[in-house]
């Protein structure tokens, strides 16, 4: 048994996804599928979703897992789509619910449930699922937002664990994720990130994005790194980097951030899970952008 990861590229957020399975006609998992949103004209699509589909399609994988690091900022999610073509679970980590209460607030939704059950599974530290076998255990990597949840897959003997890290670490070049989200703390996420440093050095790291040109042409030449090469190499956490130099450049460097593009209509849909509003009286769906709040 030996587990097999494709990874896929959106280019408009930089935002690597993944199909995770052990072979044809095995069980699979997708991790952070993207519904493709054109902000100038209001427009969805999902010709990315489709890509993923037509891989599990062709090498007839059937998919459990639909695997969430957190309530993206720079992405809608494309779950609800994929589970209407494939089936399959929505996970994600149980401080979801934490980002919920924060977001219904700034969108003035009253009625949104805050208890995480727009998704089908929800897994606290510690907690895990099955693939075919293979365990995958929750770890809350808090920092970037207070939910975040990074992925550790129990590899079959013989192979090195891997870790889907979400937005906690970026290339060595790109350094780590921001912390100036509502909730969010430079702090914590240093600490997060030694978590996942504190990992075999061989520990296979799957990162979220990569922002590096070329990575469109070629997505598994950017998108993992092992343990050793990111605490060697990591400009923000290698060795010898301490908690007060890292909240120091991170504070500093996240001032100088313009919000991502896709913030206000990708928080509002991921924290029901993927799903977008329902259509008013007139059969459209409309989002809601709060003015002067973030």
């Amino acid at each position: 048994m030996t587990l097999r990861i494709t990874p896929f590229f959106d280019s408009f957020s930089s935002t690597l996804s993944y199909v995770l399975d052990l072979g044809d006609g095995a069980p699979c998992a997708i991790i952070d599928p993207v519904l493709d949103y054109d902000p100038k004209a209001g427009r969805t699509s999902t010709d990315s979703a489709r890509k993923l589909i037509s891989h599990v399609q062709r090498h007839r994988l059937q998919l459990h897992w639909i695997i969430e690091p957190h309530a993206h900022a720079d992405h809608l999610s494309a779950a609800p789509f994929i589970q209407q073509q494939l089936g399959g679970k929505t996970v994600i980590g149980k401080h979801i619910t934490t980002v919920q209460r924060t977001f219904a607030g700034i969108y003035h939704l009253p009625g949104l449930p805050t208890d995480g059950s727009q998704f089908d599974v929800l897994l606290g530290e510690g907690e895990q699922i099955e693939l075919g076998g293979v365990r995958i255990e929750a770890m809350h990597v808090p920092g970037h937002t207070p939910a975040d949840t990074a992925w550790h897959v129990h590899a079959p003997a013989g192979e090195a664990d891997l870790v889907f890290v979400g937005d906690t670490l970026f290339s060595p070049d790109g350094g780590t994720a921001r912390c100036d989200f509502p909730g969010g703390s430079a702090s914590q996420l240093y600490h997060s990130v030694h978590r996942l440093l504190a990992l075999p050095d061989d520990t296979r790291l799957f990162l979220c994005h990569n922002y590096a040109d070329g990575v469109a042409d070629n997505p598994a030449a950017y998108c993992e790194h092992t343990v050793a090469e990111q605490r060697r190499s990591n400009k923000h956490v290698r060795d010898g980097i301490s908690e007060e130099e890292f909240v120091t450049m991170r504070t500093a460097r996240d001032a100088t951030l313009d919000m991502p593009q896709l913030i206000l209509p990708a928080v509002q849909v991921n924290i029901r899970a993927g799903a977008l509003p329902e259509p008013e009286d007139n059969g459209t769906r409309y989002l809601k952008i709060p003015l002067d709040v973030l």
